[in-house]
């Protein structure tokens, strides 16, 4: 722990000749009424930025805090629902993924014991749900020729 005593008044340096932690600290003390954004040189500092907003919000009137206030939990309320959008975008594309790989299993079994599929039956089998792919996944194991296949899917 350091206590370093200065006299504000006395103290000259530009934004330019800040050298130490110290240097920013008096320079934010001495200038902090006059600005309204952090120079980079001082931003370098998480806790003067922390401390101008505070500054800031002392000389603010109660509508002022309010609406500040407003404003900070409206973009709060904008980040959960990025997160949430963003979750379920995941997993939206994950059960995609998922039902892709499904259909394109399920077309090489098909044209492996059958051939060549026709496309109303290969239309048919991507509109499947994940569970109907998995249960003719099951089922194909019975088919004996092309006509089970499309009787299954009917």
């Amino acid at each position: 722990m350091q206590l370093i005593f200065i006299e504000l008044p006395k103290f000259h340096k530009t934004l330019s000749e800040l050298e130490t932690l110290a240097d920013k600290w008096i320079y934010f003390l001495k200038e902090a009424s006059r600005l309204d954004n952090i120079p980079p040189s001082l931003g370098e500092v998480s806790e003067i930025e922390s401390a101008l907003n505070i500054a800031n919000q002392a000389g603010m009137t109660p509508e002022e805090l309010e609406i500040a206030d407003r404003r900070a939990m409206a973009l709060q309320d904008e980040r959960g629902k990025l997160t949430y959008a963003e979750e379920i975008g995941k997993k939206i594309g994950k059960e995609i993924g998922r039902k892709n790989e499904a259909i394109a299993l399920i077309m090489r079994q098909m044209k492996k014991r059958f051939g060549e599929i026709d496309t109303k039956t290969i239309s048919k089998i991507e509109n499947l749900t994940i569970e109907e792919l998995e249960n003719l996944g099951e089922d194909s194991l019975d088919f004996n020729n092309i006509t089970d296949l499309e009787n299954w899917l009917n």
